[in-house]
């Protein structure tokens, strides 16, 4: 691979994601010790705070390999400082998934980063460029999930392994939804590479609209109930049950009643 140099400054870690780094830790402290007066407050700021974390370290592993694979410009861009505002939009890339987990408690893929690909020689660079951010996510839903298949969840409190588990549902629907071979996805991403420069053609324009296709599709009650049921088949072997899944979301939404069925586990 190519070796890549970038100035100090450009590598130096934002204020902004220490910030947001900072939330996640305190909220988890907080849920963990039962601290917060209202403990759906701090479920709520933990899982939003870890969220936006894991959005910005899958922003930072699609530019870190760009970088190592030949584009030099990922530094001077800010894309190596985890910062989220440097990102090509910060409303899509931030504010828009932290929403749809609001709404409807899935891992919408986010942020975007420019990569020069024209400065990137061979396919295989190009689709490991494009699969470094889902593998994030990947590596993310196997940190949240290893308590649960890892059976060490013994005197853990009941309000941070719920948000544990609806912190894992997040990365693991965002793995899926960017793995898939759909244009504006890095799943496309992994192979376009790979087709020829005619087909190139002919899907290019559909690229801005791939990611809202893929949630129409989703409005289809067949096709979201076996979206679902996959997410669910995968975290329950992992170890997360589905009372797990659902009582995350629940405490998650704290400006609810919390349902009695969880009230009860905890």
């Amino acid at each position: 691979m190519t070796t890549a140099t970038t100035r100090h400054s450009d590598r130096r870690i934002s204020p902004v994601f220490l910030g947001i780094l900072a939330v996640a830790a305190v909220t988890g402290w907080a849920t963990w010790t039962g601290y917060a007066q209202q403990p759906g407050v701090a479920v709520f700021l933990f899982v939003t705070s870890a969220w936006v974390v894991s959005l910005c370290l899958h922003e930072y592993a699609h530019a870190r390999t760009a970088l190592h694979s030949g584009d030099l410009t990922v530094g001077a861009k800010g894309y190596l400082t985890l910062n989220p505002l440097k990102y090509t939009h910060a409303l899509l890339s931030i504010v828009l998934p932290v929403l749809f987990v609001i709404m409807g408690g899935i891992g919408l893929p986010g942020g975007a980063v420019f990569i020069e690909r024209g400065r990137i020689q061979g396919r295989w660079r190009h689709s490991l460029i494009s699969a470094a951010g889902p593998l994030t996510n990947v590596l993310f839903a196997l940190v949240c999930t290893a308590p649960f298949w890892l059976h060490a969840l013994d005197g853990v409190p009941a309000d941070f392994r719920f948000a544990l588990a609806f912190l894992a549902l997040l990365q693991v629907t965002a793995a899926i939804l960017n793995f898939l071979p759909v244009p504006g996805l890095d799943g496309y991403g992994v192979l376009e590479p790979w087709l020829s420069p005619g087909i190139k053609r002919q899907v290019e324009p559909f690229a801005p609209f791939g990611l809202l296709f893929v949630f129409a599709l989703l409005w289809v009650p067949a096709l979201n109930g076996a979206f679902f049921g996959m997410i669910d088949f995968i975290l329950r072997h992992l170890g997360i049950s589905a009372l797990d899944q659902y009582c995350g979301y629940d405490l998650y939404r704290f400006w609810q009643d919390t349902h009695e069925l969880c009230s009860v586990s905890r």
